[in-house]
Parts: C-alpha cells; sequence; structure tokens
C-alpha cells in the first residue's frame, strides 16, 4: 500500500505560554486516535510547537483506508419470528439498527445475522475530520471568539497549511482555509512562507526565521544561556519551569546578558531572584560560592542589528522591580523582627483555634518542648517558635508571599538572632514538598515538628478531618513532614506524649476525648502509604504498628528489620508458629502464668525449648536495650529447630491443669521474645 508525509499546521496569535507543550501533545494524541480509528497505518509522529503555530507530522501515512468488514448476531430464529413466520419487534429492531431492510437480513442460521463490506476511503477525504476532532477536543479551559465569527479556539487562528505528500487538503478548519502557505517571523520574515512538502517543514520555517521544533529552541537556550553564564564566571539559575515558558516564548531565541545596579545585592537575594524570575522571565546569576550576581540573561525574540538597546530596555524594566524589593527590605528593617507579632493578633490562623499570634504561642511552647527530647536547646527552640510567623506581616512578604521564612531569616539575623534561630524561621517550613531538603538544625527540627503538629492537633479538634479530595490544611503533607524529619535525621522523640502535650494546648477549643489516639492514627497510617512505595509489604508494617510504638524513628528501625527477617529461611516457618501460639493463648482459659516450672516438664523437647528460649532471651537483652532489632530477629530464628521439636512432641492442652498452665506459660515467654521486635504473627 502506498503512503506519504502528511503535515498539518494552524497558525493563530500568541498561545498561553505554560500550555504550549500541553497543546501540542494533546494535538498530535487527538490526531493519532483519529488515525487509529481509521485504521491507517504510519511509520513515524513527530509534534512542534511555537508561540504562534502547533503543527503535526505524520511519516509514511498510507493514502488509503483499507477495507473492511462488519458481521453483527440478531437475535435467535425462535425470538425473531412468530408462529405464523411474521417478524417479531425483536427482528425489526435488528434491522433498523444495521440500517437495513429485514429482506437484507441473513435468516439462515440459528440467529440473524447481518454482514456488510466497506470499502476504504482515500485518506485524504478523512484527515479534515480526524484534525478538526483532536482540535476540538484540545484541553482549553476558556475558549475564545474574534471578529463575528462563531469559531472558538484558544487563540485566534491566522493560516492554516494542510498538506498530504504535495497535495493539498481541501477544507478549511476554524474559520481557515487550508493552503501550504505558512508564516515566518513577525519582524525578521513577516511575508509568508511556501511549505514546499511535509519533510521540508522545518527546514522551510528555519529559512524564515523560526524554529518551529520546542526541543530545538530548549535546548540552543540552554547551550548560549551556559556559554554567557561561563563568560561572566557564573553560573545560572534554569528551573526547568521557567526554561519551558521561555522557550514557548520565542521563535528565534537570542539569550544576552544584562546587569543591574550592585546596590541590590544588600536585598536578600531570593527576593531579587523571586521578582526577575516570576515577573521579567528572566535567568539569574550565581558565583562560585552561591551568592547573585548583578548579571541576568534574557531571551530576545529576535536577532537585533543593536542588541545594546535591547540590554538597556530590560535593564530599564527591571530596575523598578528591584527597587521595590530594597524599599520593601529597607521599610521592614526599620522595627525589629518581635514587633511583628503584634499586627498578627489581628490576623486570624483559623476561627475556632485563634490568631496567628496565638498559633505562634503555642508552636513556642511545643518546640520548647520537643527541643531537649531530641537533643536541642529548649530556650532557643522557644524563641524561633514565637518569631516563626513574624516575617508574615512584614512589607517583604506582603508583596514576595515565596519570602516568608526566608525574609524571617534575613531581619533576624539583622537582629542579631542566634544562627539557629535565624534558621529556624525557614526551616519550620520544610520540607516543603515530597523530597525536598529537612532542617539542617535541631532548632529549626523541633520548630517544624511543632508547627505542623500544631497544626493537625488543632485542626482535627474541631472536627475539620481531610477527605479523599479535600485536604485544605495539606494536613497529610503536615503528617508525612514530621515522619520524614524525626526518620531521616534519626530523632528520637515519642509523638505520644508529645501529641497529649500538643492537645492540652489548646484547652476548651477542641474535643480533647480521643483527639491524641485520632491525630497518632492519621500520622502513622502516612507510614504505611510511605513503606508502599518504599516495596515494603503491608504485613510487615502491620507487625510493627500492632505494638503501637511511640517513635517514628523506632518504628521505622522495627520495620527495617522485620523486612530483612522475612529474607531469612525461617522467617515462614517462625510466623505460621507464632500465629499458631497467638491463637492457643488466646484460648487460654484464666491468667496465664509468669514463671515456667521446669518440674511440670515431662518431655526432653519442653527441656530443650525451654532452654534455647532462656538462652535467647538472655542474648537479645542488651540488643533490645540498643534497638539492634534485626539482630534480635536474625539472633531468635535459631529457635526454629527446637520449636519445631516442641510442637511435634508435645501436645500444649495436656489433661494435667499444671502441665497444661505451664506449656502456656512457656509459650508466652517464646512469643514474648518476638513481641519485643514486632507481632510477627501477622506476617503468616
Amino acid at each position: 500500500m502506498s503512503a506519504q508525509d502528511f503535515l498539518v499546521e494552524l497558525g493563530t496569535e500568541e498561545l498561553p505560554p505554560k500550555v504550549l507543550n500541553t497543546l501540542a501533545d494533546a494535538f498530535l494524541a487527538g490526531i493519532e486516535k483519529g488515525l487509529q480509528s481509521a485504521g491507517l497505518t504510519y511509520s513515524a509522529k513527530q509534534v512542534y510547537g511555537a508561540p504562534r503555530r502547533l503543527a503535526v507530522l505524520i511519516t509514511d501515512l498510507s493514502t488509503q483506508q483499507p477495507d473492511r468488514s462488519i458481521n453483527l448476531d440478531g437475535p435467535p430464529r425462535q425470538a425473531a419470528f412468530d408462529a405464523e413466520g411474521n417478524p417479531t419487534q425483536a427482528a425489526l429492531g435488528f434491522a433498523k439498527k444495521c440500517g437495513v431492510d429485514l429482506s437484507e437480513i441473513d435468516q439462515s442460521g440459528p440467529k440473524l445475522r447481518y454482514s456488510q463490506n466497506i470499502a476504504g476511503k482515500p485518506t485524504a477525504s478523512l484527515l479534515p475530520t480526524i484534525v478538526e476532532d483532536s482540535l476540538n477536543d484540545l484541553p482549553i479551559p476558556k475558549r475564545m471568539r474574534w471578529g463575528a465569527r462563531k469559531e472558538e479556539f484558544v487563540r485566534p487562528t491566522q493560516w492554516l497549511v494542510m498538506l498530504f505528500g504535495d497535495q493539498v487538503i481541501d477544507c478549511t478548519i476554524l474559520a481557515q482555509t487550508a493552503g501550504r502557505e505558512s508564516r515566518g517571523h513577525r519582524f525578521h520574515h513577516p511575508e509568508s512562507v511556501r511549505i514546499t512538502s511535509p519533510a521540508s517543514y522545518l527546514s522551510d520555517l528555519r529559512n524564515a526565521y523560526v524554529l518551529a521544533d520546542f526541543n530545538e529552541r530548549r535546548q540552543l537556550i540552554t547551550k548560549r544561556v551556559d556559554e554567557l553564564a561561563t563568560q561572566h564566571e557564573g553560573t545560572a539559575i534554569v528551573p526547568p519551569g521557567l526554561l519551558d515558558e521561555v522557550t514557548s516564548l520565542v521563535e528565534w531565541p537570542v539569550p544576552l546578558v544584562c546587569s543591574f545596579e550592585e546596590r541590590f545585592l544588600e536585598v536578600p537575594q531570593e527576593a531579587l531572584i523571586t521578582t526577575m524570575q516570576d515577573n521579567q522571565k528572566y535567568f539569574c546569576l550565581l558565583d562560585a560560592d552561591g551568592k547573585l550576581l548583578p548579571r541576568f540573561i534574557t531571551v530576545a525574540n529576535i536577532e537585533s542589528k543593536d542588541p545594546q538597546q535591547i540590554v538597556l530596555g530590560n535593564e530599564k524594566v527591571v530596575r523598578p522591580r528591584l527597587t521595590d524589593a530594597e524599599f520593601f527590605f529597607k521599610q521592614d528593617k526599620k522595627q525589629k523582627l518581635e514587633t511583628f507579632n503584634e499586627r498578627l493578633q489581628n490576623v486570624v490562623f483559623q476561627a475556632q483555634l485563634g490568631s496567628v499570634f496565638d498559633k505562634a504561642e503555642r508552636v513556642s511552647k511545643l518546640a520548647a518542648f520537643i527541643a531537649p527530647r531530641i537533643g536541642g536547646d529548649a530556650q532557643r527552640a522557644a524563641r524561633a517558635g514565637l518569631l516563626s510567623k513574624c516575617d508574615l506581616a512584614t512589607e517583604m512578604v506582603g508583596e514576595f508571599p515565596e519570602m516568608q521564612g526566608i525574609a524571617g531569616y534575613y531581619y533576624a539575623k539583622a537582629d542579631g538572632e542566634t544562627d539557629d534561630v535565624a534558621l529556624a524561621l525557614n526551616e519550620q517550613y520544610m520540607p516543603r514538598g515530597a523530597g525536598a531538603d529537612l532542617p539542617t538544625t535541631l532548632t529549626g527540627s523541633a520548630v517544624a515538628i511543632a508547627d505542623k503538629l500544631d497544626t493537625l492537633v488543632g485542626i482535627f479538634g474541631i472536627g475539620m478531618l481531610p477527605t479523599g479530595s479535600k485536604d485544605p490544611y495539606a494536613l497529610r503533607r503536615a503528617a508525612l513532614g514530621i515522619l520524614r524529619i524525626l526518620i531521616e535525621k534519626q530523632l528520637d522523640l515519642d509523638l505520644i506524649e508529645t501529641v497529649k502535650f500538643a492537645v492540652g494546648q489548646f484547652g476548651a477549643k477542641v474535643k480533647a476525648a480521643g483527639l491524641s489516639e485520632q491525630v497518632l492514627e492519621f500520622i502513622f497510617d502516612r507510614l504505611r502509604a510511605r513503606y508502599e512505595d518504599e516495596g515494603v509489604e503491608v504485613a510487615v508494617y502491620l507487625s510493627v504498628r500492632a505494638l503501637q510504638p511511640g517513635s517514628a524513628l523506632d518504628f521505622d528501625q522495627r520495620v527495617q528489620a522485620v523486612q530483612a527477617f522475612r529474607k531469612l529461611p525461617e522467617a515462614a516457618a517462625l510466623a505460621a508458629v507464632n500465629k499458631r501460639v497467638s491463637n492457643l493463648l488466646s484460648k487460654a482459659e484464666g491468667n496465664i502464668a509468669q514463671t515456667v516450672e521446669p518440674k511440670y516438664f515431662d518431655n526432653a523437647n519442653e527441656f530443650s525449648l525451654y532452654s534455647a528460649i532462656k538462652q535467647a532471651d538472655q542474648d537479645v537483652q542488651p540488643m533490645a536495650e540498643a534497638r539492634q532489632y534485626s539482630e534480635t530477629l536474625a539472633r531468635l530464628a535459631a529457635l526454629r529447630e527446637p520449636v519445631d521439636a516442641f510442637f511435634e512432641a508435645v501436645m500444649v492442652n495436656a489433661e494435667d491443669a499444671n502441665v497444661r498452665a505451664n506449656r502456656y506459660a512457656l509459650l508466652a515467654r517464646l512469643r514474648g521474645l518476638f513481641l519485643g521486635v514486632a507481632d510477627i504473627s501477622l506476617l503468616g
């Protein structure tokens, strides 16, 4: 079957840069779906996106749709005709469904059957509908009209190219009649551009100062930005999102280096970087020490004969932005950071839980409670907690919300606060997302845990639990943040007593009954999802959860030990034994004795197991105290042989009550050894 290349390009006014890639990918996906639905084959596909165009190139697209046959089974003959041989509604309905008269239906078999051979259509006749359907299905939240036209699209359309081989597809889509004339760069080549063939699309436009391939523009910008940064002895900050956005804004990228006055470097560099990236789409430069250089890179969409004019224009535009940041910084520094708490007394954190200042006071006390328990300083943690929300009331954070915490750090340093107190004002928000950085200081860790725990307890305490789709206070992220800090920084904190302290701070503002248990359950439930992501089986998590450890670090150490234990050859048998022992003990009548009396043994295997348990108990005690759980379980794995021998030779439920009770006590000792780490009966 013969094949031709197919090209479609829709020209528009400038498309929204943040969704250009999404639109382009969806355009290609829609065309692919249409081709596959029509049974059309091709060898390759490619999508192109630029500020004023979306294009798809399909290589070696078959020129003819294959013939196909339709075979539909209808109702059985006995249901299709009555006793007199007249057609029933079932037969008539089947014929109507097939779009033919009943006489054209095959009635010779046990069921009515309709068969039809459909000749394939020329591909050229199918392409307009495929393209139009794809454009209609693009994920455009808000479509617009232009002029007196009824057609709607994300931006006004200007031209349409549709070529199948050398043939122009005769159609009109979104008010544009298809042709082979595209458009070049707005300024370098405003004339139309003749596309000689689908395969020459990129080169034809390149000659008209348009790089239609998004990836080519992206790579060019990356390479040139790196070269310019090196020339100026710096490293460019190139966030992927910003790079994509800049790539979507230009057809002919020309990066240029600009500068600003060094006096602005007295302002926190995060504020300068934020305003230059977010508002101006510039790439900032850092020196070898990570300090901001008084230079930035802009990407022009034109190859100017006098690029200095573009440089001067950008420097003129950025100056007011930096001046604003400088003004806010100087205004804030006119007063001590602590004084901003006065404003926060009038800012509501949550209507039932009080102001932001109330929260800061609670965080301060809770951080002071946590700090000494993780090896930190209570006084510095309390101080950091008290200052933790102050920068929310500053001019800087009011203008640049991304600066919360960061602004507090700079103002605290200017006020002479200790380094860890200043750092804690930023570290309280860590981790800011999955896999993000954790606090580096113990003071910061204490405040971060306190802040998150206070929110969890408060919001749970007023009954605003997160649902499957809504979590406005980011309680899941808060719980995961607490767990990450404690586990990854190896901080041993008893969450049971810490949560109780946090609940006590709210007084009558929350319903305290059962609140601690509810919050702890929520926090430790987050561990289940974490372990599943890491490939740890749910049974391993549940075996540790059954013991309800209060420390997240201790919990994790036990889980890792049980996960390692599962790989031992003795694990499955010992898990089954523990399950059997657990069932036996649960059915025991009366209290199980605390001590084992060897005088009641009447079998050598009882003596062997008792001896093995005593030795194991002696061996694992120091391991358990040192939380060497993996070593503990590895040692207990050696009990498999005497345990197996015991159950083969001994009847636990002996007729003699004393012997029976003694055997229960022996098994309780055995189970107690394993319960020092986890309930491994749940692994079976």
